[in-house]
């Protein structure tokens, strides 16, 4: 065994038994992380895998990010194959990559992304230190420094000894352009063959040294998501089991109030984080002025689950203390900050199982528990009475059918602010007349409907939840119908997504799809656009929680409308404040509110006339936005329904 060999498995051993130790105690706690179901639907998560690692699917989204991020990725795959050279002839006498192209096209390879890769870090240290996105704020600089150096490190000495070693044979290869361009440069300030053959040396143990600090820097680093990535996007939260359960983690049944309840999967998503901001940049509360980053969320955990690991943290509680109570009751649950992380980390869920405890401990603002004390007294959060839900039926004209009491082909679950809000109930009415003129065969639960419990449940009240919901699901399955349609996302991912924890699975549509049927039968025909111009916002639970995205935009598109779509929509869509219980909350903290942010979104298109929506709080808090902001002249708030009409 030679020199060579020998120093070099000794490095291996030390660089591999340090890097282990420092992975085994970021990994710890994971490992001792409460249980979790994530290994349903495996194709389905190779499938996500394939697409967010390999083909960047979400961090392409902010093309220069991706981009430069993909060219990094892509440059140590290939730069691998050097590696495994450089380690190779140092273990393996004759060890070489010759044989399948590691003079030739492997060469190249490596040539041309070493160079992408100093570009890739070139533009990253342009945008962390002189673009500087508002996003990046908080994170470690430090180590994104120390990270770009040991990369460039790498790819220096790789190709540094490449260059040495054609000097010292005397040789060119016509397949390493940028290695023999730089031993042309070396042979001029005069290294000869035999100072080449010693500096080759020198950089193949500097490309060794590289390396080697590199796997033993990984673990500490935010950079550990190189190892962590794949296998939290692999289990991260599917569609196909429901889109969110929110607090069925916990083993105490409670919420999390100590960072040991998180499950493993929780605690995964705390040690992948990229700490990139991409969640704080989409944050609506975050763009309020609300104290609330979802990327500090998942930072102050993870310093605190450490912190946990080493009997450091002290006395400090996690709800309270290490997410402050604001933080919490802050998130409207969008799930904008979940469908925009590259990695899958799931801030929301982690807020909502921490909501459960403030809702145990009753930590509670006076609002919300106004609204919460009146779903549970009267099954609606406006305090109106049971009676009084259908009230709004009475200036129809013609009677809705009881669901209760004769069999529909459409069981229309209203929601409370289409049955009590009058900012909603001329659209509920206009519903109606519709679908009656176009002989749609529905009924309506009358007094035996109660809130879906949707909003109830993201704020932490699980208690409540579980009450509404099986209530409405005791009422409904006294009734005979074949779909359930409501003008409500809320109530549309209540009844389609989590009522399945009671074993329901009902066919519930919305409204817009339902319209949207219509228009294609010929039973309804689209109002006489004009070819005026609107926009169209998407709400949360309608678009990002159920992926319904396309109906609203056929019926504005076939009732002659010019859609000029904002920045932000589908995927990206902005919300309007209210979910997640936060229509129930004191606003006046913010700085500006996320509907108001969004009507200037929405104005700065210039030449928009209406702002189109298809959810009733969407019309409440636009409608209000509008107000605030004196644009009500400028910009009218309706909804899809008023795109289409019943034929005459």
């Amino acid at each position: 065994m030679t020199s060579t060999t020998l120093i070099l498995l000794a490095l291996m051993a030390s660089a591999f038994s340090l890097a282990g130790y420092r992975f085994y105690n970021v990994l710890a706690p994971v490992l001792r992380g409460a249980k979790s179901n994530r290994f349903d639907h495996p194709a389905d998560r190779v499938t996500g895998v394939l697409k967010d690692v390999g083909l960047h699917r979400r961090l392409l989204r902010k093309t220069y990010s991706g981009l430069l991020h993909g060219m990094i990725f892509a440059g140590f795959l290939v730069l691998f194959t050097a590696i495994i050279q450089s380690f190779g002839s140092g273990l393996y006498s004759g060890f070489s990559l010759a044989g399948i192209g590691g003079s030739t096209w492997i060469a190249f390879a490596q040539e041309v992304f070493a160079i992408l890769i100093v570009v890739a870090i070139a533009m990253a240290a342009y945008q962390r230190f002189v673009w500087k996105p508002a996003r990046f704020a908080g994170s470690n600089t430090a180590d994104a420094w120390i990270i770009y150096g040991l990369v460039l490190c790498v790819v220096a000495t790789m190709v540094f000894e490449a260059a040495f070693h054609l000097l010292a044979a005397g040789q060119e290869n016509s397949w390493r352009p940028l290695s023999t361009t730089i031993a042309h440069g070396l042979g001029t300030l005069g290294f000869g063959q035999e100072a080449a053959h010693i500096s080759e040396r020198v950089f193949y143990w500097a490309h060794i040294g590289a390396v080697l600090s590199f796997l033993i820097y990984i673990p500490g680093s935010k950079h550990r998501h190189i190892v962590t990535a794949i296998p939290n996007i692999y289990f991260r939260e599917t569609r196909g089991k429901g889109v969110l359960s929110p607090g069925r983690e916990a083993d105490n049944g409670l919420g999390i109030s100590d960072i040991d309840q998180f499950s493993w999967k929780h605690k995964l998503d705390l040690i992948s984080c990229t700490e990139c901001g991409r969640c704080q940049e989409a944050c609506p509360a975050h763009a309020a002025g609300l104290p609330l980053s979802p990327k500090k969320v998942i930072m102050d955990l993870r310093d605190h689950m450490f912190e946990r690991q080493k009997g450091c943290a002290g006395d400090i509680s996690l709800v309270g203390g290490v997410i402050k109570e604001e933080t919490l009751w802050a998130c409207t649950t969008c799930r904008a900050c979940m469908d925009v992380c590259p990695v899958h980390i799931e801030p929301m869920t982690k807020i909502i199982e921490m909501r459960r405890t403030l809702i145990d401990d009753g930590s509670v603002e006076p609002m919300l528990q106004d609204a919460l004390v009146s779903l549970q007294r009267n099954g609606n959060s406006l305090g109106k009475p049971a009676r009084q839900r259908a009230r709004w039926t009475k200036d129809l004209g013609f009677k809705i059918k009881d669901a209760r009491e004769e069999p529909v082909d459409i069981l229309w679950f209203v929601g409370d602010y289409a049955s009590y809000d009058p900012r909603v109930q001329r659209i509920t009415l206009q519903v109606a007349r519709l679908m009656k003129d176009a002989g749609v065969d529905f009924g309506i639960l009358y007094d035996a409907e109660q809130n879906s419990g949707n909003d109830v449940r993201r704020t932490g009240e699980e208690g409540t939840f579980e009450v509404l919901a099986k209530s409405n699901i005791e009422a409904l399955a006294n009734c005979t119908f074949n779909r359930i349609m409501t003008t409500d996302p809320h109530s549309l991912n209540a009844l389609r997504q989590e009522y399945r924890m009671f074993g329901c699975d009902y066919e519930v549509v919305h409204y817009t799809q339902l319209l949207l049927e219509l228009l294609e039968a010929g039973k309804i025909v689209p109002a006489n656009g004009g070819g005026k111009i609107v926009t169209y916002h998407d709400p949360c639970y309608l678009g990002r929680y159920n992926g319904g995205f396309d109906a609203p935009r056929s019926i504005i598109e076939l009732s002659g409308y010019k859609l000029h779509e904002m920045g932000r929509c589908r995927e990206n869509s902005f919300c309007c404040g209210a979910g997640g219980g936060r229509i129930w909350m004191d606003d006046r903290t913010m700085v500006e509110r996320p509907s108001e942010n969004r009507i200037k979104e929405a104005l700065s298109l210039g030449d928009i006339e209406i702002f189109v929506v298809a959810c009733p709080k969407d019309t409440v808090m636009y409608t209000a936005a509008a107000q605030a902001l004196g644009a009500e002249d400028r910009i009218s708030v309706r909804d899809v329904i008023d795109l289409v009409r019943t034929p005459t």
